[in-house]
């Protein structure tokens, strides 16, 4: 982790464009037995002929006369390869319901035609609930790309209108529930129920590897912690206030309703000697490209003593800094300042990717995304890194998308730390101290998984028993 003084950032805008139009009265084309009828609203937001990337949003409203379990329904919105090979991947960037409960999937059309060879198969999981009789989802920003981030041509995709910019009923799509097929039209010879060819490019060959530690160790001398790869950091240095200790006895295992958490405790007495700061980090420098999640407990306010230090709260991944600028440095973080730093007044959650800097003087190269709220609290996080993009979310939404110009070309450690900027935002000398804490750490290899997926393989894996697992070969 680098030292930051006050530094120039390149934002990365996160402004969601919420569609106007009110949902009409929908009508279905087929009711099922149930009387569970669902209707499809579509617009887009990206409506040129060709683009980076498909952006297909969808509304889903119940116009039938009972309940209907999202977890039952599914729409297709079908199109046309680019090419043969083409491979596809979909990312959800906002939605009313969460982007935790939205499933998207590609299959092929047994029936190609002029216009539809493929299909985007949009899902929901049971976290994404229920649609009373009149009720919709609210807006799905979702999204579609090819893996190699070629321009797409959407103009010949059976269900793209480029003139379809607020919402409105789209029959173009279909949809279903429970297996019955009660909105739209597809593709002359291709009903939703005819058998077809799955594919889930979410689901690359090769990789997938795991780490996952639930960090069920006793104190920092446990004899497991360091088998399975963790250092906890006791040397000097950077980043933070000049003179503090890197103290490895305020890194505690603590029991929270029968489950274990690593404590970070920082403290200070308003001088660099009395700074105590933490950090844990793996051994192994040897993780690269895949999907990184750990659950995250942040802190607004000190534990005890008064408040107002510039303190960091992290989970990132990093390799060395072989040279000033040298452009094989990578780091990614989670950073988040309850007190603000870095001329920011007050709290705000940073993520960001970095290609490289110069400590003195100092120029950095970094792209990043940021929130100026509290996030004090659990929280789960989620970084996925493959050859196009860097993908940050927290609690299941989608935080920020870096370019690919950040991507790492050397392997990294995953660590976690705690640290004060400077003693500049609070300059008493009554002791204080704060906490963070961490419920889990994960690092799947070369695969990009979702949060919702993220969320059922730790659930398998506690499921299982599993407090420990490291696959991921040495690099």
């Amino acid at each position: 982790m680098s030292t930051r003084p006050a530094r120039t950032r390149v934002a990365l805008a996160l402004t969601a464009l919420l569609g106007s139009a009110a949902l009409a009265t929908l009508p279905a084309t087929t009711a099922s037995a149930a009387g569970e009828k669902v209707a499809v609203q579509y617009r887009t937001s990206a409506s040129g002929a060709t683009a980076d990337q498909s952006e297909p949003w969808f509304k889903v409203r119940n116009t039938g006369s009972t309940t209907v379990q999202l977890s039952q329904v599914k729409i297709r919105y079908y199109f046309k390869a680019d090419s043969a090979n083409a491979s596809y991947r979909f990312a959800c960037s906002w939605a009313v319901r969460g982007c935790a409960g939205i499933t998207g999937t590609f299959g092929t059309l047994a029936h190609p035609t002029a216009t539809a060879d493929r299909y985007l198969e949009i899902g929901f999981t049971s976290a994404a609930g229920t649609l009373a009789p009149g009720a919709d989802t609210g807006d799905m920003q979702l999204r579609f790309y090819q893996s190699n981030w070629q321009t797409l041509r959407q103009s010949d995709d059976y269900s793209f209108s480029g003139t379809q910019t607020a919402y409105a009923d789209w029959t173009k799509v279909t949809a279903q529930v429970a297996g019955s097929t009660v909105w739209g039209t597809a593709p002359e010879g291709n009903d939703p129920t005819d058998p077809t060819d799955p594919t889930d490019p979410t689901d690359p060959p090769g990789g997938g590897q795991t780490l996952f530690d639930d960090f069920s160790y006793t104190t920092h001398t446990d004899p497991a912690l360091s088998a399975h790869g963790w250092s906890v950091r006791s040397n000097s240095g950077g980043p933070g206030v000049p003179g503090a200790t890197w103290d490895p006895s305020k890194v505690t295992f603590v029991n929270q309703s029968g489950n274990t958490v690593m404590n970070m405790e920082t403290s200070t007495a308003g001088t660099g000697a009395s700074t105590r700061h933490t950090e844990v980090l793996t051994q192994a420098t040897k993780f690269k490209n895949g999907t990184y999640a750990a659950r995250v407990k942040f802190s607004d306010a000190p534990k005890s003593g008064p408040d107002g230090d510039r303190i960091v709260q992290t989970f990132f991944t990093i390799n060395d800094l072989k040279a000033p600028m040298a452009d094989d440095y990578a780091e990614y973080d989670f950073e988040y300042l309850p007190n603000g730093g870095w001329g920011e007044p007050a709290n705000i959650l940073y993520t960001t990717s970095w290609e490289t800097y110069n400590p003195d003087p100092w120029q950095a190269v970094n792209q990043h995304s940021e929130s100026r709220t509290s996030f004090a609290g659990w929280h789960d996080l989620v970084v996925t890194i493959d050859n196009n993009a860097i993908t940050y979310y927290v609690d299941g939404q989608h935080f920020g998308t870096h370019d690919a110009a950040y991507l790492p070309e050397r392997p990294m450690s995953i660590n976690f730390n705690q640290w004060l900027i400077d003693l500049n935002g609070q300059t008493s000398t009554t002791p204080r101290a704060y906490d963070q804490q961490v419920d889990y750490v994960l690092h799947v290899k070369d695969q990009v998984l979702t949060p919702a997926q993220v969320s059922a393989k730790i659930s398998a894996l506690r499921s299982a028993g599993t407090s420990f697992v490291d696959e991921v070969p040495a690099s």
